[in-house]
């Protein structure tokens, strides 16, 4: 052995020459893959959204989306700027959310935390962005307000960094991990198809922060949010029962006070100087020539 050779060994030396057990390999063992929890079956997936409302809108809306994908995944591939821009337009169909583009995307921005999105509130938007990156987002933001739908993250309408684990991330529905992210959905009803409305209708608020409000309403506000309470709040909903609205009785329209007239009008006739008079029957057709289109005698058979 080399540890018996003279000027090879040292006190102890023998120690590194033995073989070490040979532990058996236990498969999985404190291992938990991002794919346990992940939805069996191919994912429902979202509906075209086009906004191609009036300019306002559709600038507004390109702005914040824009935003978006700029400041929470400008250095992602296309990938992963798809998929924060599809989180976006699935918030905007759920009934949980505001309608709009910016209105999702500065939804709680009037507080220093609890903003839906984190930039909106954490002091990013002081830093400038870079051209060729804003473009880049603003080109993917072009085309999903275009009406493109990003499948792999279903209806996703939440998500959040490798870097960290909020605490709802064991109640919601993992769907996948793209670029730097992990996406949820809403389990039960919340998350159902049937409970998004992909339609667009405009009224885009304006492409900026709200001011800044820590009022006891802001808070309540926030404490709505939380996706735990809305997953409950639809689980627990029972549909409305529809009741018969009774038909209200058509009201006539109110006539018009006659006019006024002055003086020297009313001993000239009033309101009968302007009365159509002699007019023509409503067919218009004189009386000898009324029967012009009948047959003089009936046919003989």
């Amino acid at each position: 052995m080399p540890f018996e050779q003279a000027g090879a060994s040292f006190p102890g030396s023998a120690f590194y020459y033995l073989e070490a057990e040979q532990r058996p390999l236990q498969v999985g063992e404190g291992i938990r893959s991002d794919t346990d929890d992940t939805v069996s079956g191919p994912l429902p997936t979202a509906r075209p959204i086009h906004i191609d409302n009036s300019g306002v809108d559709r600038t507004r809306a390109l702005q914040c989306m824009t935003a978006a994908i700029y400041y929470e995944a400008a250095s992602e591939p296309d990938a992963g700027q798809r998929a924060v821009a599809q989180v976006v337009l699935n918030r905007v169909a759920h009934p949980a959310y505001p309608k709009t583009v910016c209105g999702v995307v500065y939804q709680g921005s009037e507080r220093p935390t609890g903003c839906q999105f984190s930039f909106t509130c954490d002091g990013s938007l002081a830093r400038r962005p870079q051209r060729m990156f804003w473009d880049r987002a603003e080109n993917v933001a072009r085309q999903a307000l275009a009406g493109f739908v990003y499948t792999p993250v279903g209806l996703a309408t939440h998500y959040h960094t490798l870097q960290v684990s909020p605490y709802w991330v064991p109640s919601l529905q993992y769907l996948s991990t793209i670029g730097a992210h992990r996406f949820y959905a809403f389990r039960g009803a919340a998350g159902s198809p049937a409970t998004f409305r992909f339609a667009y209708l405009g009224g885009e608020p304006m492409a900026a922060p709200h001011r800044r409000d820590d009022s006891a309403d802001t808070a309540a506000a926030a404490a709505a949010l939380d996706p735990l309470a809305l997953q409950r709040a639809f689980g627990t909903a029972q549909p409305a029962k529809m009741e018969p609205v009774a038909q209200a009785a058509p009201v006539a329209p109110a006539s018009p006070p006659p006019p006024a007239y002055s003086a020297q009008v009313q001993q000239r006739g009033g309101d009968t100087l302007y009365k159509a008079q002699n007019l023509p029957d409503s067919q218009g057709i004189k009386a000898e020539y009324a029967n012009s289109g009948r047959w003089i005698a009936a046919p003989a058979n």
